[in-house]
């Protein structure tokens, strides 16, 4: 019988002498030196060669498998990161820089050790990952974990999108965090008497920037909304302050960018006693010798260097840090006093929907999230008996 001539792109099989393990191979083009390109695949059994290369070939004729190129996981990485800059804001930029160096250290340091960085992106198998993830628990934060295979997903998941690769290696690759890696370091609930404490210390500080630190309690304003208050944003007839404006930190320099969400943009009461400070504050100005009229324009926390735009956005944390150092307070960090501001009307019994609007959320369900466990511990307290309001009806 007269054996069967292969198809162009069919490949062949073949068992090597050195081993016996089976071999699939086919050429699938040439490069740019004029070098064949080829498809190498390995099986225990000649069936099981076999399959692996009708399977590869399948992909090929499909348009899902590209001939192996150079680009590693890093270079993509970099590519995605430049793609992404076109796309987002410069902080949001900068906080995929940071994590994904922290994914792939390579990425910040060439020279650092770093595996799968160094791979073809298409070289990279579940396994692959599963090491690296393993290699970065020891030295990540459950959330920093988490985030890194996020990341990691999202670089391969755009590769199978472009039909680089036909499948994502990361995807099949789970997290199992034990109960203390899920414990995470939240925002922190001041107690009662702590954000009394904490206020008095606000109030008996001489730098005007312990006022930021009481709005973002008495407000529960984020950092840089409070950093980016204008005089003319704050209305001492309705007793409210506006947010139009974030002052965001992006690399080691401050810088303007648009509120977090639509949602942001609002107008939020300002209690009593931190209403009286701010006009206390206001009039100290006037009193100084700044024209009313001038200071409308005038942000409320200036940068001493150059008064025409804010404080550094890290200011507040090095402030609020030595406050609770030298009072003996516990430590307390600037985002758990929004954090406790929404806490507190909660647990008033503020709506939800109230609450995620006072605090700039983009809908409830982001507040719900947030604040699960305190509505869990209100809701038990919420008991119908029956017999009760029948028994008081009936009475009446």
């Amino acid at each position: 019988m007269a054996r069967r001539k292969r198809a162009p792109g069919e490949g062949s099989v073949y068992q090597r002498k050195s081993d016996g393990l089976w071999v699939g191979a086919v050429t699938v083009g040439y490069d740019v030196r004029g070098n064949q390109r080829r498809i190498v695949v390995y099986g225990k059994t000649r069936q099981e060669a076999a399959r692996k290369l009708a399977e590869k070939v399948a992909a090929l004729n499909r348009g899902m498998l590209p001939a192996p190129e150079a680009i590693t996981v890093r270079d993509w990485a970099q590519d995605w990161l430049r793609r992404k800059g076109e796309e987002v804001k410069a902080k949001t930029l900068e906080h995929y820089r940071y994590e994904l160096s922290r994914a792939l250290p390579s990425l910040k340091d060439p020279g650092a050790y770093d595996r799968l960085g160094r791979m073809r992106l298409q070289a990279v198998q579940p396994l692959h990952v599963r090491q690296h993830l393993d290699a970065l628990r020891q030295v990540l934060t459950p959330y920093a974990l988490k985030t890194a295979r996020w990341l990691l997903h999202t670089l391969f998941e755009e590769a199978v999108r472009l039909e680089l690769i036909p499948r994502n290696p990361v995807a099949p690759v789970r997290l199992q965090l034990r109960r203390r890696e899920q414990e995470e370091k939240a925002a922190r609930i001041l107690q009662p008497d702590e954000a009394r404490a904490l206020l008095e210390a606000l109030d008996a500080h001489p730098s005007p920037l312990a006022l930021s630190l009481r709005l973002m309690l008495a407000c529960g304003l984020r950092r840089g909304e409070a950093l980016a208050l204008t005089w003319g944003d704050i209305d001492f007839e309705h007793g409210l302050l506006h947010v139009r404006r974030n002052w965001t930190k992006v690399g080691t320099k401050g810088e303007w960018s648009e509120p977090k969400t639509v949602s942001s943009r609002r107008s939020v009461p300002i209690p009593h006693a931190t209403l009286e400070r701010l006009r206390a504050y206001r009039e100290a100005l006037v009193e100084k010798g700044i024209p009313e009229e001038s200071l409308r324009d005038m942000f409320l926390f200036p940068s001493r260097r150059s008064p025409s735009r804010p404080v550094e956005p890290d200011a507040p944390n090095h402030l609020l840090r030595r406050i609770c150092r030298a009072k003996g307070l516990p430590e307390v960090r600037v985002h758990d006093l929004r954090h406790t501001y929404g806490s507190f009307l909660l647990s008033q019994g503020a709506p939800v929907e109230l609450v995620a609007e006072r605090m700039g959320h983009a809908n409830p369900n982001i507040t719900l999230g947030i604040y699960r466990h305190l509505l869990e511990e209100e809701r038990r307290g919420w008991v119908v008996d029956p017999e009760e309001i029948a028994g008081a009806r009936a009475g009446g």
